[in-house]
C-alpha cells in the first residue's frame, strides 16, 4: 500500500482490471453500478480501467475471492494485455490477497486499499493526514506477513522463517506504537477543534452532507462566495471546511464535509468520526443529492444510514436535489405494463407529495433556483436563531 501522488502516474497511467462478485439478490445492473463507481475511484487515483470481470457466487471464495477458474481467466488476460494492477470491489482478507498475488503476479488492490490511497493524496490538514495514516496502519497490520514473502522468493523458505518471523513481530510492534501515537495526536487535535467550535457556538450551524461528488463544494462556493476546491472527482473534499455565510444581514456557519460512499472502509469511518463532528453538532443538515445520477435513491439511503451511525439522523434536514440541468428522464413501468418517462416536473411533484423532508431542486453550477434556496435556508436559520436567542435584535 503506497502513498503515490497523482502526478506519479500522469505520464503513463497504470492500466487496471476490475473484479466484482454478483451475490444472490443483486442484479447485473446493480453490479455494473458498483463497478462503475470502482472505475471512478481508479480514475480519481490516476489509473485507467481496461476491463471488468464479474462472477456469480453465493459468497466470495475464501481462498481466491472469485474461484480458481475465474482467477485463471483473469490471469490469462492480465498477462496477454500487460495489465499493471487488478482492483477488487470488496476488501480482501490477507490470505485472499496473498493467493491472488501469487496467481496474477501484478499489483493487487481492494476497494479499501484504493480509497485509502486516494485519501492519502487528498489530505491537506494535519488532522486529515493523521486520520489517513492511522487508517492505513490499521489496514496494514493484519497484512504484514504478505509483505515479507519476498524473502521466500529470494532465498527460499527454509532457514528464513526464524529471522522473517522476528522481523514481522518487530514491525508489528512498531506499527502498534505508531498507531498509539497517532491516536494520541488525534485526541489533541480534537480538543483544539472542540475549543474552536465552542468559540463560535453563538451562530447557527448548517452542514452540507451527501454522497461523494454530488456538488456540495459547488454549493459551498455559491453560498459563501469562497474558493473551496471542487472538481468532478470522488472525494474532492476531504478536510471539513467551515465558512461564515451572510444572507440578508443574517450570519450563520456553513460546513462542507467529506462525501459518503458505499463500502467505505471501517478504518476510515472510525478515524474520520472526529471530522464529522461538524455534522453531529450542526443545527440544520442540507442533504445534497445528485438528481442526475441514475441510482440517486440508493445514494440517499447510504447517506441516511451513515447519518444514523453518526447519531445525526433526526436533525432538521432539507433535501437539496442538485444538478437538475443534467437530469435525464428515466423510463418507468405504468400500471398497464407500458413504458413511460418521468419528467423532472413530475418527479418534483411526486417527491413533494410524499411525506419527506422539505425539498428543493437546483443547479448549483448554473445557479438555477438559487434565490428560492437562499430563502428556504434564511427562513430556517431565522426560526432557529429566534428560538435560541429570543431577545436578540437581528435585522430580519
Amino acid at each position: 500500500m503506497g502513498k503515490q501522488k497523482y502526478y506519479d502516474t500522469a505520464l503513463k497511467p497504470e492500466r487496471a482490471v476490475l473484479v466484482g462478485v454478483i451475490r444472490p439478490g443483486e442484479t447485473q445492473e446493480e453490479t455494473k453500478e458498483f463497478l462503475d463507481e470502482l472505475a471512478f475511484l481508479v480514475d480519481t487515483a490516476g489509473g485507467v480501467v481496461d476491463r471488468s470481470f464479474t462472477q456469480k457466487m453465493l459468497k466470495p471464495d475464501r481462498a481466491t475471492f472469485v474461484g480458481t477458474g475465474k482467477l485463471e481467466e483473469i490471469a490469462a488476460y492480465v498477462k496477454s494485455e500487460e495489465i499493471d494492477m487488478v482492483v477488487f470491489d470488496d476488501e480482501l482478507s490477507p490470505s485472499q490477497l496473498r493467493n491472488i498475488e501469487r496467481e496474477l503476479q501484478v499489483k493487487i488492490l481492494d476497494r479499501s486499499n484504493l480509497i485509502l490511497d486516494i485519501f492519502a493524496g487528498r489530505a491537506q490538514t494535519a488532522q486529515a493526514k493523521t486520520q489517513v495514516e492511522l487508517a492505513q496502519l490499521q489496514y496494514l497490520l493484519p497484512r504484514l506477513t504478505r509483505l515479507w514473502t519476498h524473502l521466500e522468493r529470494q532465498k527460499g523458505g527454509i532457514g528464513m522463517r526464524g529471522p522473517g518471523e522476528t522481523q514481522i513481530e518487530s514491525d508489528r510492534r512498531m506499527i502498534l506504537e505508531k498507531i498509539s501515537l497517532l491516536k494520541g495526536r488525534l485526541k489533541l487535535i480534537d480538543k483544539q477543534n472542540e475549543t474552536q467550535r465552542k468559540n463560535r457556538t453563538e451562530l447557527i450551524r448548517v452542514a452540507l452532507v451527501g454522497y461523494t461528488n454530488v456538488g456540495k463544494s459547488t454549493i459551498m462556493n455559491m453560498l459563501a462566495k469562497s474558493e473551496v476546491f471542487a472538481e468532478n472527482k470522488l472525494f474532492a473534499t476531504l478536510d471539513t471546511t467551515v465558512r461564515k455565510v451572510v444572507i440578508d444581514n443574517l450570519p450563520f456557519l456553513l460546513s462542507d464535509t467529506v462525501g459518503f460512499i458505499r463500502k467505505l472502509p471501517h478504518h476510515l469511518v472510525e478515524c474520520f468520526k472526529s471530522t464529522l463532528d461538524e455534522v453531529r453538532e450542526a443545527d440544520v443538515l442540507l442533504h445534497v443529492v445528485d438528481v442526475s445520477h441514475p441510482n440517486f435513491e440508493d445514494q440517499i439511503n447510504v447517506v441516511n444510514e451513515t447519518l444514523k451511525d453518526l447519531g445525526a439522523r433526526d436533525k432538521p434536514t432539507f433535501m437539496i436535489f442538485n444538478k437538475i440541468d443534467a437530469y435525464v428522464s428515466p423510463e418507468i413501468d405504468t400500471e398497464n405494463g407500458e413504458k413511460t418517462t418521468l419528467t423532472l416536473e413530475e418527479f418534483e411533484r411526486s417527491w413533494m407529495a410524499n411525506d419527506n423532508a422539505p425539498a428543493l431542486f437546483i443547479s448549483a453550477l448554473h445557479k438555477e433556483n438559487l434565490e428560492e434556496f437562499k430563502q428556504l435556508l434564511y427562513d430556517k436559520v431565522v426560526a432557529l436563531h429566534t428560538e435560541r436567542y429570543p431577545y436578540d435584535k437581528l435585522l430580519y
